[in-house]
């Protein structure tokens, strides 16, 4: 059994995948398999109409599936905002009709919260291989400046049609490839929050995401090129994603401090000349900054750590509310520092035991860490030759800004990545002064 039919087994709210070439023509069959006898309403924007949208309604036709008037957004700055949301529920209201959603990240998103506001499934038609979202329960959807995720389903069924999405714009598949990169940081982050006894790993959604991993990734220029095999391997690495979320009833498997950066920016409102950054290529930036920090890591030679030293400097409860309050002071979110870090705070005397498991298992942690991460020089080329950002000038962001990104990202959320590890262990400004100072790899100049 392939990978994807075994994952798909464990899904919970999936109940059909087809990817491959030559595809789409499979649609209706698909559709009157998962919706017998319903109508269906394709959702579109004016692009993903043209590339599929249109002759999906003609192919629905021809198979004698009645249909509502397809729904297109003619916004071209179109983005995954409530109010797009908004107008999708109004239309869905009128009717029964199944959404069928012909397009990528956006429309995905924007279709899944609003088939789930008015009682119904969907189907997804998947025209780029541009994130991991397809298959994964919940929305990011932006409300009143800020991205919030809904509690949403998957959809019910997903097509993806490998000569569609090869044929997709190259910044579409590569923000889809960075976006599969980050899975190498999440993993690490898991294994370091398994070792350290904050939230062991679950062993099927690992397996989802983890098995085969490397190997996905392993072709960025064929990658970009829309070579068959690569972007099918892509596409498969970014469906299982989502079934490992479904699965998990959690993002854990799929994303760590990576997405964290790309959260707070998200938080933060950055455009990038005045345009919004796609996901994947934030969370490229987001990537290539934890692996930074990894291999710092790596060369930390914790067997030998100062514990009374990191304990001196850990806050008590009090403190830390001080803290978190004050460095969101004046912001859309003041209170997120204190609810995220509040609810993963531990005591000194727990922390202690912490760092003294993260000391004596320290060998075999780095072992685990090793084989997993993939090193910063490397990474960053294989991101560069797929097309995605590698600078985070590409996407807006000024040293400075990224080096108060790994201080800020800390308190968003409260899951256990890398960045507690560096604060916990008293390490993280050491380690950013490494980043940023001399010959540093975002080196500063303070000139």
């Amino acid at each position: 059994m392939s990978k994807v039919a075994t994952a798909l087994k464990s899904a919970s709210e999936t109940k059909a995948l087809v990817i491959g070439q030559d595809k789409l023509k499979q649609t209706s069959q698909l559709f009157k398999a998962q919706f017998p006898g319903a109508k269906a309403i394709i959702v579109a924007d004016t692009i993903t109409f043209e590339v599929a949208g249109k002759q999906l309604s003609k192919q629905f036709e021809s198979n004698g599936i009645g249909q509502e008037p397809a729904y297109v957004y003619t916004d071209p700055e179109i983005y995954a905002a409530y109010h797009y949301v908004e107008e999708l529920t109004n239309v869905l209201k009128e009717h029964q009709a199944i959404p069928v959603a012909v397009g990528s990240g956006t429309i995905n998103d924007l279709t899944k919260l609003a088939a789930h506001l008015t009682n119904r499934p969907y189907l997804c038609v998947a025209t780029a291989a541009s994130m991991d979202g397809y298959t994964a329960f919940g929305a990011s959807i932006t409300v009143n400046g800020a991205k919030q995720t809904f509690n949403c389903p998957a959809p019910q069924a997903c097509l993806a049609d490998i000569d569609l999405l090869s044929a997709a714009p190259t910044e579409l598949t590569a923000s889809g490839y960075a976006d599969l990169f980050a899975k190498i940081t999440a993993g690490a982050d898991w294994i370091l929050a398994d070792a350290l006894g904050v939230e062991a790993i679950d062993p099927k959604a690992w397996s989802m995401v983890q098995d085969g991993l490397h190997e996905a990734l392993s072709n960025p220029l064929g990658t970009k090129n829309g070579e068959t095999k690569a972007v099918s391997q892509l596409t498969e690495g970014l469906m299982l994603g989502g079934f490992a979320m479904q699965w998990a009833k959690s993002s854990r498997p799929a994303s760590g401090a990576e997405h964290q950066f790309s959260h707070l920016w998200n938080m933060e409102h950055h455009l990038n000349n005045g345009q919004h950054v796609s996901h994947g290529f934030q969370v490229s930036i987001g990537t290539l900054a934890i692996t930074a920090l990894y291999d710092l890591v790596l060369k930390t030679d914790f067997e030998n750590l100062d514990i009374p030293k990191a304990l001196k400097q850990w806050p008590t409860l009090d403190q830390l509310k001080t803290q978190s309050l004050d460095i969101f002071k004046n912001t859309d979110f003041p209170e997120i520092g204190w609810q995220e870090t509040s609810a993963k705070y531990i005591d000194h005397q727990l922390l202690k035991k912490q760092l003294q498991t993260l000391k004596d298992n320290w060998s075999d942690i780095k072992t685990r860490l090793k084989q997993q991460i993939v090193p910063f020089e490397e990474a960053r080329a294989r991101l560069a030759t797929v097309g995605a950002p590698t600078e985070p000038e590409h996407i807006g962001i000024s040293r400075a800004k990224l080096k108060e990104t790994f201080v800020r990202a800390q308190y968003i959320r409260r899951r256990f990545t890398i960045l507690d590890l560096a604060v916990r262990t008293g390490y993280l400004n050491q380690w950013l002064n490494q980043l940023f100072g001399n010959n540093g790899i975002w080196e500063i100049n303070t000139n």
